[in-house]
C-alpha cells in the first residue's frame, strides 16, 4: 500500500538555490530591523523640540591631564562629530615636522554603548590649510575600549605644524555597526565585476 502524502502545510519547502535574491532581501530586512531596534533602545528615534533625533549619550571619563579642557563637543547644531582637543602640556607645544607623525592625547576615555563605534576623523580645515590629517582615518574606537582616546596625526604639508594644548585636532563621529562573522566556503557567487580592483574600473566616467 502506498504511503499517504503529507499535507502540503507539513512538507519541507524545496531548498532555494544558493544566492537566491530573496535571501539577500531577507538579510537586508533583518539588518535594518536590528539597527532600528538599537536606535529605539537608545532613544535615537525620538525627536526633540527642534525636530532632531535625541543625541546618543556617551559616558566620558576626564583623565588628570585633561583638567581645564572642554568636553568633546559639536561646534554647530548640524555637526556630525564631536571635536577632540589636544591634551599636550601647557606651554609645551608639540611640533610635527613635514612627513612626521605623532600620537596626540585628548585626556578623555569613553564608554561607548554596545552596537556602536567611534570614528576618529580628520578636520577639513587642518587638511586643507596645513596638510595635517589623521593617519589611520577613520580610526576605530570599539565599544569595549576603555583607554584614553588618542589621535594619530601626520603632517603631509611642507611646513612644521605646531600643536598646542586645547587645539581642536580631530572629530569623533559615532555610528551603529552590523556585527559580522566569517563563514568559510569553497566557492563565491559570481558577479559582473569579478576580481577586478585597484583601478580596474578606470578614472573616466562611463558614457551615457
Amino acid at each position: 500500500m502506498a504511503k499517504a502524502s503529507k499535507p502540503a502545510s507539513s512538507r519541507k519547502p524545496a531548498a532555494k538555490p544558493r544566492g537566491d535574491p530573496s535571501d539577500n532581501a531577507v538579510d537586508a530586512v533583518h539588518i535594518l530591523s536590528g539597527l532600528a531596534e538599537i536606535a529605539d533602545r537608545f532613544g535615537l528615534m525620538e525627536d526633540t523640540e527642534d525636530g532632531e533625533a535625541e543625541p546618543l549619550e556617551v559616558t566620558v571619563l576626564r583623565l588628570p591631564h585633561a583638567q581645564g579642557l572642554p568636553l568633546p563637543a559639536r561646534q554647530s547644531q548640524g555637526a556630525s562629530g564631536l571635536d577632540l582637543c589636544a591634551a599636550v602640556p601647557a606651554g609645551q607645544p608639540l611640533t610635527l615636522a613635514p612627513g612626521a607623525r605623532a600620537l596626540i592625547p585628548t585626556g578623555f576615555a569613553m564608554e561607548i554603548p554596545p552596537s556602536f563605534e567611534g570614528q576618529v576623523r580628520p578636520r577639513s580645515g587642518l587638511a586643507l590649510k596645513h596638510g595635517v590629517t589623521v593617519l589611520n582615518a577613520p580610526g576605530t574606537i570599539d565599544s569595549d575600549y576603555r583607554g584614553e582616546i588618542s589621535v594619530l596625526l601626520i603632517n603631509h604639508g611642507t611646513e612644521p605644524f605646531s600643536i598646542s594644548r586645547g587645539d581642536r585636532i580631530a572629530q569623533l563621529v559615532f555610528g551603529m555597526i552590523v556585527r559580522a562573522e566569517a563563514v568559510e566556503d569553497a566557492t563565491l557567487e559570481e558577479s559582473a565585476r569579478g576580481s577586478g580592483g585597484f583601478g580596474s574600473t578606470g578614472m573616466k566616467s562611463p558614457k551615457r
